[in-house]
């Protein structure tokens, strides 16, 4: 067979007709998370300027579902989002009242509320430069964006984040994700929002539990990113629990900004590598959420998973023991848990349960496993294997820890 060269003298790969063509792309992406009070007042010009944005023309057409829990925390809400938009409907219209769709993990358990909301999208006829505004909490937030991730391939997200947790953290990725039997976001999407409205007026009906939930994502990104956010956190864990709002809202901004830098500096955006950092404590805390059938809060159950992974990173000496029970009493002080009795279910032959967390967590990074640790305290290290003699070693020590708190 004769050799096959391209016009400019490039020789073709055998069984090639041509020679290959490869381009590298680059996609600019403007990430925008606000910060505000009372959102939904009409003096509050934030929601108008977002919608206002781009250089398609006035109004745009907007179709907004709130978290069940939030609209029963919050029945005057559904008035207020409507009075505020006729009093912005130069910029855009909103096409129906809001639809109020179950929030909690029952929102991405499953199909339901996505495909709701993809059938709203269709019926009102959504083009893609109109929005689907979400308001809800972390898990909420994931099932909408799943949901506008799909209708013409991305329509406008805006996220209006109503727990700690999902102001802090969930409702700052890129990321939206189901659930899909018992596999944690085993079906999802990277579809970055078109903006991230904090309200922090959001939070003041929040249940004691949630609001100390979401406490645990900060600490995350604190142990492994942030030192002095760390030290804030402990000095501060008291003031949290007691519902203090301006810690609360110092914690909620450097949490989001920490989420924020990784997404934007950390070169991994849409996570094509095989660590990933931001989920420290998380490959037990997925594992403990299904075990416990979801009676764990995500917040909850990183909490544990985060105590799990410092009294290991102690083990193998990443940090010292003290460091690692200096953060663990802080997050106690918080009102977070770091021991729960899912810990305890075992195989019939004695196997713990949880250690299966981390297959599939490996699973989850595609293969190749990565699990983050401190090292030291304010930085990270990954590492490719567990000892599971020594994980063993930290849950027996998180056992007597608890039964010792009790007694």
């Amino acid at each position: 067979m004769p050799e096959m060269k391209s016009k400019h003298g490039q020789e073709a790969a055998a069984g090639e007709a041509f020679p290959s063509i490869e381009v590298d792309t680059q996609v600019p992406v403007r990430y925008r998370v606000h910060f505000t009070d009372d959102l939904f007042v009409r003096s509050n010009p934030l929601l108008a300027s977002v919608l206002r944005d781009g250089p398609e023309p006035l109004p745009r057409k907007c179709l907004c579902f709130i978290d069940g829990g939030l609209a029963a925390a919050q029945p005057e809400l559904d008035g207020r989002i409507r009075y505020y938009f006729e009093g912005c409907a130069e910029s855009a219209r909103l096409v129906e009242p809001p639809i109020v769709l179950p929030g909690g993990e029952a929102a991405k358990n499953g199909f339901g509320v996505a495909q709701t909301v993809l059938e709203a999208a269709r019926a009102a006829r959504i083009s893609r430069h109109g929005f689907i505004l979400a308001v809800g909490g972390g898990a909420f937030l994931d099932a909408a964006g799943f949901a506008a991730s799909l209708v013409h391939r991305g329509v406008r997200l805006i996220r209006v984040p109503s727990t700690v947790l999902a102001q802090d953290d969930a409702g700052v990725g890129v990321k939206n994700g189901l659930n899909l039997n018992g596999a944690k976001n085993f079906i999802g999407t990277f579809a970055p929002p078109a903006a991230v409205l904090n309200d922090f007026y959001l939070l003041r009906t929040l249940p004691d539990r949630e609001w100390i939930a979401g406490i645990a994502e900060a600490f995350k990104v604190a142990v492994i990113k942030d030192r002095e956010f760390l030290d804030w956190l402990r000095a501060n864990a008291g003031a949290l629990r007691r519902r203090d709002m301006e810690a609360m809202k110092s914690m909620i901004r450097r949490s989001a900004e920490l989420h924020l830098l990784h997404i934007g500096q950390g070169g991994d955006p849409f996570e094509q590598g095989t660590a990933r950092p931001l989920d420290f404590g998380h490959w037990s805390a997925h594992k403990l959420e299904t075990l416990s059938d979801y009676e764990l809060r995500h917040g909850e159950a990183v909490a544990v998973g985060m105590a799990l992974d410092l009294c290991y990173a102690a083990a193998v000496g990443f940090i010292a023991p003290a460091e690692a029970g200096g953060v663990i009493c802080a997050m106690e002080e918080a009102g977070l848990p770091v021991w729960h009795k899912a810990m305890e279910l075992k195989s019939e032959a004695g196997w713990p349960l949880v250690l299966d967390g981390l297959e599939e967590f490996r699973e989850h990074l595609g293969g190749e496993l990565a699990v983050t640790l401190p090292k030291p305290l304010g930085a990270k290290i990954e590492v490719g294997a567990l000892d599971f003699a020594k994980v063993k070693s930290a849950m027996n020590l998180l056992r007597h820890r608890a039964a010792a708190r009790t007694a």
